[in-house]
C-alpha cells in the first residue's frame, strides 16, 4: 500500500462552486498583501495536501517547534518551517482575526485568515535550519533577505498558477490514483534538482530492483546560481526516462517547491512531501540537498535516525562512479578497484564542459540528454 498522509489526512484547502465564487468577491474588499513566486506556491503545496498536515502558514509555537525540535507542537515531524514574511507596511491596515487577500502577479490567489503576527530572529532561524549563519550560504543569504515580520492561519486557494509544464504536474490526489491504476504499491521517490548523469540512473535503477515504482520529482522555482534551469530539467527527464527506463515503471512529475540548501533537515522534508504523495520509500543520496563544505557527505543518512515515526523508509545508495576495470558504474561497496580506476561524476565538470560547448562522456551522461542541455543557448541559471 502507498504510504498515508503525513499526520493520517490528505489536507485539500480549496473551493469549488458558488463557495468560491462568493469567496473571490469577498476577498475583492479584503486588505492586500503581495506575495513572491516562492510563497505563491507554498500556497499551492499547502491548498494541494503537498504539506499535510499543514493547512496554512506556521504559528510562532510550531515555528519555534519545528527550527528546535525539528517536529510540531503535537510532535509531529517537521523540519522545514513554512513560514509566509511580510513587511511591516503591509500591516497598517491589518490585526489578529482579519481575512487578508493575498495577491500574485496583480491578481488574488488565495485568502488567509490571520491567526498571528510575530516577529523571527533570522539569524537564530539560519542557525538552527542550516547549522550556518554565513550569507555565502545561498538559502541563508535567501532567508536574511526576507521580511522582518510571519503572518499565521489558514490558507484557502481561489484560483491555480499557470503552469507551463501542466502535461507533468501532479498532486498527491493524482498520484495516488495513478499509483493505484499502474498496481504500484511499493513507490520510492527520487528527489532531483539538476539534469540526470549517469549516477542519477544508476540510483534510480538500484531503488528500482527493490520496489515496484519510481516516484522521479524534480524540484522547479529558484535555485542557486549554476543549477539547471527548469527547462532543460524537464526535457532531460523525459530524454531519460522514454529511452532508458520501462514504460509502466515510474511516475515523473515536477514540483514547484523552493530548493533551501539545509542539507540533512531538507532531506527529512524531501521525505515528508513525498509521502504526502504516496511514496513509501525516498532515495537518499550523498550529500543529499547539501552545497559546498556545509554538511558532512552522509549527514542526511544519519537525520533519520532521529524520525523512527517519519511513516516512510529511506534508501541509502552510496554515490555511484564510473569504474574503468569494470566497464560499468559501481559504488564503492561493489566495486573492488583502485581509485585509480575510478572516475568520479562532478557536477562542476559536467557544467565547464557544457558551457565549453563539449559533450560529456558517455560513460557519464546519456547522448540523448547530452543533446537536450547543449539544446538550449544557456542550460543554466
Amino acid at each position: 500500500m502507498v504510504s498515508k498522509p503525513h499526520g493520517g489526512r490528505l489536507i485539500d484547502r480549496t473551493r469549488v462552486g458558488k463557495s468560491l465564487e462568493r469567496l473571490i468577491e469577498e476577498s475583492k474588499s479584503m486588505p492586500k498583501i503581495n506575495i513572491n513566486d516562492g510563497r505563491a506556491y507554498d500556497i499551492l503545496n499547502i491548498a494541494y495536501g503537498v504539506y499535510s498536515p499543514l493547512e496554512g502558514f506556521l504559528s510562532y509555537n510550531d515555528y519555534e517547534s519545528v527550527i528546535k525540535n525539528m517536529r510540531l507542537e503535537n510532535d509531529l515531524p517537521w523540519t522545514i518551517p513554512i513560514i509566509l514574511d511580510v513587511d511591516e507596511n503591509d500591516l497598517k491596515d491589518i490585526k489578529e482575526g482579519d481575512e487578508v487577500s493575498l495577491v500574485y502577479n496583480n491578481e488574488v490567489l488565495a485568502v488567509i485568515r490571520v491567526e498571528e503576527v510575530y516577529s523571527w530572529d533570522k539569524k537564530e532561524y539560519a542557525y538552527y535550519i542550516y547549522k550556518t549563519t554565513s550569507r555565502e550560504h545561498p538559502g541563508v543569504n535567501k532567508v536574511y533577505d526576507m521580511k522582518n515580520k510571519l503572518l499565521a492561519g489558514p490558507i484557502t486557494l481561489l484560483k491555480n498558477i499557470k503552469e507551463p509544464y501542466e502535461t507533468v504536474r501532479l498532486f498527491p490526489k493524482d498520484t495516488r490514483v495513478l499509483f493505484d491504476h499502474l498496481n504500484i504499491k511499493s513507490v520510492a521517490a527520487f528527489q532531483t534538482r539538476n539534469a540526470p548523469h549517469l549516477g542519477h540512473e544508476y540510483v534510480m535503477k538500484a531503488a528500482l530492483t527493490f520496489v515496484d515504482g519510481l516516484f522521479i520529482n524534480p524540484l522547479l522555482g529558484w535555485k542557486k546560481k549554476g543549477d539547471f534551469i527548469d527547462d532543460v530539467i524537464v526535457n532531460s527527464y523525459k530524454a531519460l526516462l522514454t529511452n532508458y527506463f520501462p514504460k509502466d515503471s515510474y511516475v515523473f512529475s515536477i514540483l514547484r517547491m523552493e530548493m533551501k540548501y539545509a542539507g540533512p533537515k531538507e532531506a527529512i522534508h524531501h521525505a515528508i512531501v513525498r509521502k504526502n504523495f504516496g511514496a513509501t520509500h525516498i532515495i537518499v543520496g550523498r550529500d543529499h540537498a547539501g552545497v559546498g563544505n556545509y554538511y558532512g557527505p552522509y549527514d542526511s543518512w544519519k537525520i533519520f535516525e532521529e524520525f523512527p515515526d517519519l511513516g516512510i523508509m529511506p534508501l541509502f545508495i552510496r554515490e555511484a562512479f564510473y569504474c574503468k576495470k569494470c566497464n560499468a558504474m559501481a559504488n564503492e561497496k561493489i566495486c573492488p578497484h583502485t581509485e585509480n580506476d575510478r572516475v568520479r561524476i562532478s557536477g562542476t565538470q559536467i557544467r565547464n564542459s557544457i558551457i565549453k560547448g563539449e559533450r560529456p562522456p558517455e560513460y557519464i551522461m546519456r547522448p540523448e540528454v547530452i543533446d537536450v542541455i547543449l539544446s538550449y543557448k544557456n542550460p543554466f541559471y
